[in-house]
């Protein structure tokens, strides 16, 4: 996401930069803040006449220099060339622009771009990385406690990066199991799903992707412990978590592991398979 995504995505801001998002942690952002007010100390600069100097007022520079708000990169490249640090400053630009993000999503998306093979069971909502922008930003704008709207923004453009995996080479095996009310529940309204379903189609052909949809009507169902995610990595390593195994945390003990592998093989041998899951998805959007 660039400087210019927040007008691109409808929203703007008063002051440049990002908030940290709250419960995050922030430890990057206040070391840059603290080696932008040494750089700016050493140049013998006021803070109100170092913010003149890049183009920013004296609020914004006492709350980068406090990690109060996350810098934009245009804010680290002007502060080095203005504070002659020969790319010191400049250097960490890309660090702080990904600290705009959750860290716990920062986190799921290192993850997910190291695994060979991930496997998902959702039952409220469409997985992330299926999800289009506006389906997402619809979910976020729903959360209670409500999320300000530039957290909404942050939020959103976190869930649109970790859709990189489809474009990894060589391609990941990804299979998602989706409850069927999940593609009839209208998040953000009509067209907003009718979109959404278009995308799952057009997502569901890949050859290394497999959607599989959990009819409504199925009697036996194994995923009654709610969702799950396996990842598999090259080394043979391996991760996941459920919400109803070992209190929802990250696990990743084989003994762990092979219950939740066996949940899922029941929860994919008791959904429709890819096929039939597509004409399922082509007959919701009919309906829509």
């Amino acid at each position: 996401m660039t400087d210019g995504d927040s007008e691109r995505t409808g929203y703007e801001t008063d002051e440049p930069g990002w908030d940290v998002f709250p419960g995050d942690e922030s430890g990057l952002v206040v070391a840059v803040g603290r080696q932008i007010r040494l750089w700016r100390e050493e140049a013998g600069l006021r803070a109100a006449e170092f913010g003149e100097a890049i183009g920013y007022g004296e609020g914004l520079v006492y709350k980068v220099e406090a990690g109060k708000r996350i810098p934009r990169p245009e804010f680290l490249l002007k502060a080095d060339e203005v504070l002659g640090a020969r790319g010191k400053i400049a250097a960490m630009a890309e660090a702080v622009a990904e600290a705009r993000y959750p860290k716990k999503v920062r986190d799921l998306a290192r993850l997910e771009a190291q695994a060979v093979e991930l496997a998902a069971y959702r039952n409220h909502n469409l997985h992330g990385l299926l999800q289009t922008e506006e389906y997402a930003r619809a979910l976020f704008e729903m959360r209670q406690p409500a999320y300000s709207q530039e957290q909404v923004e942050q939020a959103v453009a976190a869930r649109m990066t970790r859709r990189s995996v489809f474009e990894r080479s060589p391609a990941p095996a990804l299979g998602f199991v989706q409850e069927e009310v999940t593609l009839r529940r209208p998040i953000g309204g009509k067209m907003v799903l009718r979109r959404q379903l278009e995308y799952l189609l057009q997502v569901g052909k890949l050859r290394n992707v497999a959607i599989q949809v959990m009819p409504t009507v199925r009697e036996d169902h194994a995923g009654m412990d709610g969702e799950i995610q396996v990842l598999k990595f090259r080394d043979g390593a391996a991760m996941g978590r459920s919400e109803g195994a070992f209190a929802g945390r990250l696990v990743s003990d084989p003994k762990e592991l092979r219950i939740l592998e066996f949940r899922y093989g029941m929860i994919r041998a008791q959904a429709l398979t890819p096929q039939e899951s597509l004409a399922v998805i082509e007959q919701v959007l009919g309906e829509t």
